[in-house]
């Protein structure tokens, strides 16, 4: 059995008891980086062999993953931090082993995603996640969709570029849109700012921007038609 287990985005106490039983019973656990694994299987005395799974091999390792799973070894999938194939490797290896007839079992979890959505106070019912916006082509083409969408929109973005795309934002979402930042969660520093796009630009403009990035964006809203 291929296992999907979601690890901690940051405090090292957020993993279930299960998940820390099923990485000590698995036959082998495949890492995003081994370094960073190495941590908190060390952290909770946890010896099993490593290998590296990322997403610069992971189209050529998923056969020989394979073999191993149909030779009935169990191994257990996890990345970095939260749950593989979220914005991290997984999908090929989990779709792989899905038409292969292999039984997976992807447990519950850690991932940035819905504290940041919750802590907002935007609509959390109903919303979209679109992963990490892209870099540079499509940037502008993505948000222009985005900004029509109705449906709260959840999506990642790395430190270096938060200023830039919500300064790209203003012209589709406008500045009042509603938004909410959320860094460095359940870390020390774990901060989220809520207010307008024009808002959260200038706060984070005057304080700089460090750590892991969950945006948070109010769907549009419904234009009332004039009275009179």
């Amino acid at each position: 059995m291929l296992y999907i287990i979601p690890t901690p985005i940051g405090n090292l106490e957020d993993i279930t008891l299960r998940a820390l039983r099923l990485l000590k019973e698995v036959d082998s656990i495949l890492a995003e980086d081994t370094r960073t694994t190495g941590i908190l299987l060390k952290h909770y005395e946890i010896r099993k062999p490593l290998q590296s799974y990322h997403i610069f091999n992971e189209h050529h390792t998923v056969a020989k993953i394979l073999e191993r799973l149909k030779n009935g070894e169990n191994i257990a999938l996890v990345s970095d931090a939260g749950t593989p194939s979220i914005s991290d490797p997984g999908f090929l290896l989990v779709r792989a082993c899905v038409e292969a007839d292999i039984e997976v079992n992807c447990l519950p979890g850690a991932t940035a995603f819905v504290p940041a959505l919750v802590q907002s106070g935007l609509p959390s019912d109903s919303f979209i996640f679109d992963g990490f916006l892209p870099h540079k082509k499509g940037k502008q083409t993505r948000l222009k969709q985005l900004s029509e969408e109705e449906k709260t929109v959840v999506c990642y973005e790395s430190p270096h570029r938060l200023l830039k795309t919500l300064e790209m934002m203003i012209p589709y979402f406008g500045a009042d849109r509603r938004c909410s930042v959320s860094r460095e969660l359940s870390k020390i520093y774990q901060e989220t700012k809520n207010g307008t796009i024009e808002e959260v630009l200038a706060y984070f403009t005057q304080k700089g921007v460090k750590g892991e990035i969950v945006m948070v964006i109010q769907g549009k809203q419904e234009e009332k038609p004039l009275k009179g």
